[in-house]
């Protein structure tokens, strides 16, 4: 049976995510060799899927609250009512 892509991406260990994303992160590869577009594209798919299987939401890249702290859930409604 062949893994499929996100079989693989989610049974990355740790070490191997942190690389990829501090790769992404600095459009480079630690040899100094720049991402390519597909490359770049590949990391952002690898590590989504690695953080899904293995970090809770809020930890995940991207995560954003609903809604900001300072603001109560009433506010947000009226204001989207307007």
């Amino acid at each position: 049976m062949t893994e499929t892509f996100t079989e693989k991406a989610r049974s990355l260990d740790e070490q191997a995510y942190l690389a990829l994303k501090t790769a992404l992160e600095l459009g480079k590869w630690p040899t100094g060799d720049r991402l390519t577009a597909e490359q770049k594209e590949i990391c952002m798919q690898t590590i989504i899927s690695y953080e899904v299987q293995n970090l809770p939401e809020e930890q995940r890249t991207g995560y954003m609250e609903q809604a900001c702290s300072s603001q109560s859930a009433d506010k947000i409604d009226s204001v989207q009512q307007d």
